[in-house]
């Protein structure tokens, strides 16, 4: 369940971040995303270290949440940057 919560908190985040009233409200939100991201690979994690999935999926999985935390990450070093300019 609370990969579930984490996975799509993601979205509803960057959702968030696209409408913010500021540079500061969309640096706030994105980073909320990046950090539902990281749990959301967490819990990917426990799940394959339990075997509940196959590991095939799981890497596509796996591979898929680091790529987006990536592009979150990018994009919280972008808009500080901008903060600070």
């Amino acid at each position: 369940m609370q990969l579930i919560r984490s996975g799509t908190s993601i979205g509803a985040n960057y959702r968030e971040a696209c409408y913010g009233r500021s540079q500061k409200d969309f640096t706030s939100k994105i980073s909320i995303a990046f950090s539902e991201c990281q749990e959301t690979i967490y819990w990917l994690e426990i799940i394959g270290d339990a075997e509940l999935i196959r590991p095939s999926r799981l890497k596509s999985l796996l591979s898929e949440a680091n790529e987006l935390a990536a592009i979150l990450c990018a994009s919280i070093k972008t808009s500080r940057a901008r903060l600070h300019s």
